[in-house]
């Protein structure tokens, strides 16, 4: 199975190997069908910690690195 790829924009990379993303969705109501942004922060994993806030990157789903991370952070767009 494939692993899911996301894309979003780095909001935090304060802690050590980690940074924090922010990726936007476009949900749809059910009931009305107006579409609207939807956002959620990922935790990925920054070995070389090369990523700073403002970047727009891909990250990629991991086995668990620890409790909160389950993603990587793989190209800089």
């Amino acid at each position: 199975m494939p692993k899911r790829k996301l894309q979003g924009i780095v909001v935090s990379d304060k802690m050590q190997k980690t940074i924090v993303v922010e990726v936007e969705s476009i949900k749809e109501h059910p009931k009305y069908k107006r579409r609207f942004k939807s956002h959620k922060k990922y935790k990925a994993h920054d070995k070389n910690q090369e990523y700073h806030i403002g970047d727009k990157v891909i990250i990629e789903e991991t086995s668990p690195i620890s409790k909160d991370k389950k993603w990587k952070a793989v190209s800089k767009i």
